[in-house]
């Protein structure tokens, strides 16, 4: 069993976007209960179905296989719940660390969000001038939550 601690931030403005190039990632989900979440992703050539457990603070359990890209697709387009997940995600390293930046799509236009891992929950980073609030502990910004109440609606 894996564990991800992942601490995750709104963005306050554009400059992060000459750090890095842009992904397009579409995910979905095949189950997005709080207790578990199973998800699909296809990134360019690349497929994944990721298990994760109940969030703990910024830690919860995390399970990752590589999945043939057809047969993600299928599930994408056939099993998953709707609306899928489409972003842009924008990998930019900062003072040793990596930031995953999601500029995202579809009825979620407009929320752009930052994500580090971290090896602790209390480990020390230095944040990015372009990093802002915090929104780690709230509800509203988990992928799985973005489905049905996506941004464009609050």
């Amino acid at each position: 069993m894996g564990i991800e601690i992942e601490r995750k931030f709104l963005v306050r403005h554009d400059d992060w976007k000459s750090m890095g190039k842009g992904v397009l990632l579409r995910q979905g989900y095949l189950s997005s209960v709080p207790e578990r979440t199973v998800r699909v992703r296809i990134e360019d050539d690349k497929a994944m179905l990721t298990v994760k457990g109940r969030n703990r603070g910024a830690t919860r359990a995390e399970w990752e296989y590589p999945l043939p890209v057809v047969d993600a697709q299928a599930m994408l387009d056939t099993l998953c719940e709707r609306p899928v997940i489409e972003k842009y995600r924008y990998r930019i390293p900062w003072q040793g660390m990596l930031w995953e930046v999601d500029e995202f799509l579809g009825e979620n236009a407009g929320l752009v969000v930052a994500e580090i891992e971290l090896a602790s929950e209390h480990q020390d980073f230095v944040k990015p001038e372009w990093v802002g609030e915090e929104v780690t502990h709230d509800p509203r910004y988990f992928n799985a939550n973005l489905l049905r109440h996506p941004f464009t609606r609050w």
